[in-house]
Protein backbone atom coordinates (compact mmCIF):
# COMPACT_ATOMS: atom_id res chain seq x y z
CA UNK A 1 0.00 0.00 0.00
CA UNK A 2 1.07 3.60 -1.17
CA UNK A 3 1.99 5.46 1.51
CA UNK A 4 0.41 8.87 2.17
CA UNK A 5 3.46 10.75 1.06
CA UNK A 6 4.42 8.71 -1.90
CA UNK A 7 0.70 9.67 -3.16
CA UNK A 8 1.12 13.35 -2.67
CA UNK A 9 4.72 12.74 -4.98
CA UNK A 10 2.96 11.22 -7.75
CA UNK A 11 -0.28 13.19 -8.15
CA UNK A 12 2.04 16.70 -7.93
CA UNK A 13 4.31 15.21 -10.72
CA UNK A 14 1.12 14.66 -12.59
CA UNK A 15 -0.12 17.66 -12.00
CA UNK A 16 2.96 19.29 -13.80
CA UNK A 17 3.63 17.32 -16.16
CA UNK A 18 -0.31 18.08 -17.25
CA UNK A 19 0.87 22.22 -17.10
CA UNK A 20 4.11 21.59 -19.31
CA UNK A 21 2.58 19.93 -21.83
CA UNK A 22 -0.55 22.45 -22.13
CA UNK A 23 2.10 25.07 -22.84
CA UNK A 24 4.42 23.26 -25.22
CA UNK A 25 1.46 21.62 -27.69
CA UNK A 26 0.87 23.21 -31.00
CA UNK A 27 -2.36 25.05 -30.75
CA UNK A 28 -5.31 23.75 -32.69
CA UNK A 29 -5.50 24.89 -36.25
CA UNK A 30 -7.56 27.38 -37.15
CA UNK A 31 -9.85 27.41 -40.41
CA UNK A 32 -9.19 30.40 -43.23
CA UNK A 33 -12.33 32.59 -44.42
CA UNK A 34 -12.33 30.80 -47.09
CA UNK A 35 -12.12 27.63 -45.60
CA UNK A 36 -14.30 28.16 -43.74
CA UNK A 37 -17.09 29.47 -46.13
CA UNK A 38 -16.89 27.01 -48.21
CA UNK A 39 -19.69 24.25 -46.71
CA UNK A 40 -19.10 21.43 -48.78
CA UNK A 41 -16.07 20.02 -50.42
CA UNK A 42 -16.82 20.41 -54.39
CA UNK A 43 -13.93 18.44 -55.10
CA UNK A 44 -15.80 15.70 -54.53
CA UNK A 45 -18.32 16.71 -57.18
CA UNK A 46 -17.54 15.19 -60.79
CA UNK A 47 -15.37 16.95 -63.19
CA UNK A 48 -16.11 18.00 -66.74
CA UNK A 49 -13.56 19.37 -69.52
CA UNK A 50 -14.19 21.35 -71.73
CA UNK A 51 -14.16 24.69 -74.18
CA UNK A 52 -16.45 28.06 -74.08
CA UNK A 53 -18.05 28.10 -77.80
CA UNK A 54 -20.83 31.17 -76.24
CA UNK A 55 -23.06 31.82 -73.28
CA UNK A 56 -26.34 31.51 -72.72
CA UNK A 57 -28.12 34.73 -71.10
CA UNK A 58 -31.63 35.33 -69.35
CA UNK A 59 -34.19 37.57 -70.88
CA UNK A 60 -32.40 40.80 -69.18
CA UNK A 61 -29.05 39.75 -70.19
CA UNK A 62 -27.57 37.89 -67.76
CA UNK A 63 -25.77 35.04 -68.32
CA UNK A 64 -27.28 31.82 -67.10
CA UNK A 65 -24.67 28.96 -68.71
CA UNK A 66 -22.24 28.44 -71.37
CA UNK A 67 -22.52 25.90 -74.20
CA UNK A 68 -19.03 24.21 -74.89
CA UNK A 69 -17.86 23.10 -78.23
CA UNK A 70 -19.02 19.42 -77.79
CA UNK A 71 -22.19 20.98 -77.23
CA UNK A 72 -22.81 20.11 -73.60
CA UNK A 73 -24.72 23.23 -71.58
CA UNK A 74 -23.64 24.34 -68.52
CA UNK A 75 -25.90 25.94 -66.45
CA UNK A 76 -25.18 28.84 -64.21
CA UNK A 77 -27.06 30.64 -61.66
CA UNK A 78 -27.66 34.46 -62.78
CA UNK A 79 -25.41 36.02 -59.30
CA UNK A 80 -22.57 34.31 -60.92
CA UNK A 81 -22.52 37.01 -64.09
CA UNK A 82 -19.79 39.59 -63.26
CA UNK A 83 -17.86 36.61 -62.20
CA UNK A 84 -17.89 34.64 -64.52
CA UNK A 85 -17.73 37.29 -67.33
CA UNK A 86 -14.35 38.43 -65.18
CA UNK A 87 -13.02 35.05 -65.34
CA UNK A 88 -14.21 33.17 -68.34
CA UNK A 89 -13.82 34.29 -71.71
CA UNK A 90 -15.47 32.74 -75.16
CA UNK A 91 -12.57 30.42 -76.25
CA UNK A 92 -11.31 29.63 -72.99
CA UNK A 93 -10.73 25.84 -71.74
CA UNK A 94 -12.41 25.18 -68.40
CA UNK A 95 -12.93 22.66 -65.73
CA UNK A 96 -16.81 22.06 -64.44
CA UNK A 97 -17.86 20.69 -61.07
CA UNK A 98 -21.28 19.63 -60.63
CA UNK A 99 -24.05 16.97 -61.64
CA UNK A 100 -24.90 16.06 -65.01
CA UNK A 101 -28.28 14.75 -66.28
CA UNK A 102 -28.89 11.41 -66.58
CA UNK A 103 -29.97 11.74 -70.28
CA UNK A 104 -28.88 14.96 -72.02
CA UNK A 105 -25.71 17.00 -71.85
CA UNK A 106 -26.30 18.96 -68.95
CA UNK A 107 -24.27 19.98 -66.34
CA UNK A 108 -25.61 21.91 -62.79
CA UNK A 109 -22.68 23.80 -62.17
CA UNK A 110 -21.15 24.52 -58.73
CA UNK A 111 -18.27 25.74 -59.87
CA UNK A 112 -16.25 26.48 -63.17
CA UNK A 113 -12.39 26.68 -62.88
CA UNK A 114 -10.13 28.63 -66.14
CA UNK A 115 -7.80 25.97 -66.86
CA UNK A 116 -4.99 28.75 -68.01
CA UNK A 117 -5.36 31.08 -65.31
CA UNK A 118 -6.81 28.80 -62.13
CA UNK A 119 -9.24 31.39 -61.12
CA UNK A 120 -12.52 29.50 -60.02
CA UNK A 121 -15.89 30.71 -59.66
CA UNK A 122 -17.65 28.92 -56.67
CA UNK A 123 -21.66 29.27 -56.41
CA UNK A 124 -21.96 30.23 -52.60
CA UNK A 125 -25.28 31.97 -53.45
CA UNK A 126 -26.46 35.04 -53.84
CA UNK A 127 -25.52 38.21 -51.86
CA UNK A 128 -28.25 38.96 -49.32
CA UNK A 129 -30.53 41.84 -50.36
CA UNK A 130 -29.27 45.33 -48.86
CA UNK A 131 -25.10 43.47 -48.43
CA UNK A 132 -22.53 45.44 -49.70
CA UNK A 133 -20.77 44.19 -52.92
CA UNK A 134 -22.40 42.86 -55.87
CA UNK A 135 -25.90 41.72 -55.74
CA UNK A 136 -27.21 39.48 -58.39
CA UNK A 137 -23.81 39.60 -60.22
CA UNK A 138 -24.05 43.44 -60.77
CA UNK A 139 -21.64 45.59 -59.07
CA UNK A 140 -24.11 47.93 -56.80
CA UNK A 141 -25.56 50.71 -58.27
CA UNK A 142 -24.51 49.73 -61.25
CA UNK A 143 -27.12 49.78 -64.65
CA UNK A 144 -29.40 46.63 -64.83
CA UNK A 145 -30.21 45.46 -68.25
CA UNK A 146 -33.97 45.01 -68.66
CA UNK A 147 -36.42 43.45 -71.39
CA UNK A 148 -37.87 46.54 -71.49
CA UNK A 149 -34.86 48.38 -72.47
CA UNK A 150 -34.82 46.01 -75.44
CA UNK A 151 -36.37 46.45 -78.95
CA UNK A 152 -39.45 44.25 -80.33
CA UNK A 153 -38.18 42.50 -83.37
CA UNK A 154 -39.26 39.96 -86.06
CA UNK A 155 -36.45 36.97 -86.58
CA UNK A 156 -36.34 33.47 -88.17
CA UNK A 157 -33.79 30.92 -88.05
CA UNK A 158 -32.74 27.24 -87.71
CA UNK A 159 -32.83 25.85 -84.61
CA UNK A 160 -29.14 24.62 -82.99
CA UNK A 161 -30.30 23.03 -79.85
CA UNK A 162 -32.57 23.19 -77.27
CA UNK A 163 -32.39 25.02 -73.96
CA UNK A 164 -32.81 24.00 -70.56
CA UNK A 165 -33.71 24.86 -66.89
CA UNK A 166 -31.08 23.75 -64.05
CA UNK A 167 -34.13 20.76 -63.61
CA UNK A 168 -33.83 20.38 -67.26
CA UNK A 169 -36.54 21.74 -68.17
CA UNK A 170 -36.59 22.76 -71.61
CA UNK A 171 -37.17 27.09 -71.75
CA UNK A 172 -36.16 28.11 -75.16
CA UNK A 173 -33.45 27.70 -77.87
CA UNK A 174 -30.16 28.64 -79.09
CA UNK A 175 -30.37 29.44 -83.03
CA UNK A 176 -27.41 28.78 -85.60
CA UNK A 177 -26.65 32.49 -85.27
CA UNK A 178 -26.06 32.59 -81.36
CA UNK A 179 -29.36 34.09 -80.50
CA UNK A 180 -30.83 33.09 -77.48
CA UNK A 181 -34.68 32.30 -77.27
CA UNK A 182 -36.56 32.41 -74.48
CA UNK A 183 -39.83 31.74 -73.22
CA UNK A 184 -41.96 30.08 -70.30
CA UNK A 185 -41.27 26.12 -69.61
CA UNK A 186 -45.36 25.06 -70.03
CA UNK A 187 -44.74 27.45 -73.37
CA UNK A 188 -41.77 25.49 -74.00
CA UNK A 189 -42.92 22.13 -74.04
CA UNK A 190 -46.17 22.95 -75.96
CA UNK A 191 -44.15 24.19 -78.92
CA UNK A 192 -41.28 21.59 -78.15
CA UNK A 193 -41.76 20.25 -82.08
CA UNK A 194 -40.97 24.26 -83.31
CA UNK A 195 -37.67 23.88 -80.60
CA UNK A 196 -36.10 21.12 -81.77
CA UNK A 197 -32.89 21.22 -83.36
CA UNK A 198 -32.68 21.60 -87.00
CA UNK A 199 -36.51 23.31 -87.37
CA UNK A 200 -36.45 26.76 -89.29
CA UNK A 201 -38.58 29.16 -87.09
CA UNK A 202 -39.90 32.51 -87.38
CA UNK A 203 -40.19 34.24 -83.60
CA UNK A 204 -41.06 37.86 -82.49
CA UNK A 205 -40.05 39.06 -79.30
CA UNK A 206 -38.42 41.60 -77.19
CA UNK A 207 -34.25 41.32 -78.21
CA UNK A 208 -31.86 42.87 -75.83
CA UNK A 209 -28.35 42.88 -77.10
CA UNK A 210 -25.20 42.57 -74.62
CA UNK A 211 -22.27 42.40 -73.80
CA UNK A 212 -22.59 38.22 -73.10
CA UNK A 213 -24.70 37.98 -76.77
CA UNK A 214 -28.39 38.24 -77.95
CA UNK A 215 -31.64 36.92 -76.30
CA UNK A 216 -34.85 37.17 -77.43
CA UNK A 217 -37.72 37.42 -75.15
CA UNK A 218 -40.58 35.58 -77.33
CA UNK A 219 -43.60 36.68 -77.64
CA UNK A 220 -45.09 34.37 -80.70
CA UNK A 221 -43.84 31.92 -82.89
CA UNK A 222 -44.24 29.81 -85.82
CA UNK A 223 -42.49 27.55 -88.85
CA UNK A 224 -42.99 30.88 -90.70
CA UNK A 225 -43.60 34.92 -90.64
CA UNK A 226 -47.50 34.11 -91.60
CA UNK A 227 -48.08 31.23 -89.08
CA UNK A 228 -47.13 32.93 -85.25
CA UNK A 229 -48.46 32.01 -82.65
CA UNK A 230 -48.65 33.88 -79.31
CA UNK A 231 -46.66 32.99 -76.17
CA UNK A 232 -48.80 32.45 -73.11
CA UNK A 233 -48.30 33.23 -69.20
CA UNK A 234 -45.61 35.26 -67.79
CA UNK A 235 -42.14 36.06 -69.30
CA UNK A 236 -39.43 33.62 -68.50
CA UNK A 237 -36.99 33.78 -65.37
CA UNK A 238 -37.11 36.06 -62.30
CA UNK A 239 -38.21 39.37 -62.42
CA UNK A 240 -37.13 41.89 -59.70
CA UNK A 241 -38.20 44.59 -61.74
CA UNK A 242 -41.98 44.63 -61.19
CA UNK A 243 -44.75 47.22 -60.45
CA UNK A 244 -45.18 48.39 -56.71
CA UNK A 245 -47.69 48.73 -54.76
CA UNK A 246 -48.75 51.97 -52.91
CA UNK A 247 -46.79 52.77 -49.36
CA UNK A 248 -48.55 53.15 -46.69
Amino acid sequence: MLSAFRILALSSTALISTAVMAQTAPPAPVASTAQSAAVFDLSQLPAFRGTVQLFTTTPRGDIDGMILMDGTEIKLPPHLTADIAAAIKIGDAVTVRGLKAASMPLIAASSVTNDATGVAVVDNGPKAPGGKGREFGRPKGGPKRLAADGVQTDLQGRVKAALHGRKGEVNGALLDDGTVLRLPPPEAERFAALLAPGQNIAVRGILVTGPYGKVLEVRSLGASPDKLSEVQGPPPGPRKDGPKGPKG
